[in-house]
């Protein structure tokens, strides 16, 4: 999803057929740290599964790069036009093994920084997803139970405040 691109779907993706794997079987996913332009607010959305807040992330499909899929897990999720700033790299779930089942194994994230261009009324995920703006002690606060997507934000340029 170019900054400039107009035609978006308003389909989310289903399904699990297209995901990647790794050769240890972890699952791929990409994510984006989602930051306003001066750097002092994370935009987070509520989790569909679980009560609480998250970074827009989701697999990584075989039809698709990383950068591409953080951008359009970003659309879906959060409907948010992003510029990718900078790649803060792989970080490895680290829930404790019985978190980790069959329909849900091991991941290995990958996150961008971004700063978002535009919010949109209209997105995929509208209807289950709440999204808002956090400061970097709200956000930490809010990701303590997800160190993955914590590590993600201490990788950001976000000011600490």
């Amino acid at each position: 999803m170019a900054s400039g691109s107009s035609s978006r779907s308003m389909e989310s993706r289903t399904g699990r057929s297209m995901q990647r794997y790794n050769a240890k079987g972890e699952r791929l996913v990409a994510g984006v740290v989602p930051l306003t332009e001066d750097r002092m607010y994370v935009l987070l959305i509520q989790s569909t599964r679980r009560k609480g807040w998250v970074l827009p992330k989701g697999g990584w499909e075989s039809d698709e790069d990383c950068m591409q899929a953080a951008e359009r897990e970003a659309w879906e999720e959060a409907g948010i036009a992003i510029q990718i700033d900078y790649d803060l790299g792989d970080i490895l779930d680290s829930r404790p093994p019985k978190k980790v089942s069959k329909e849900a194994p091991k991941a290995l994230y990958h996150f961008y920084e971004a700063t978002v261009l535009r919010e949109e009324a209209d997105w995929p995920e509208r209807h289950k997803r709440e999204r808002q703006w956090f400061s970097y002690s709200q956000a930490k606060d809010a990701l303590a139970s997800r160190p993955e997507l914590l590590q993600a934000l201490e990788k950001s340029t976000i000011h600490r405040m």
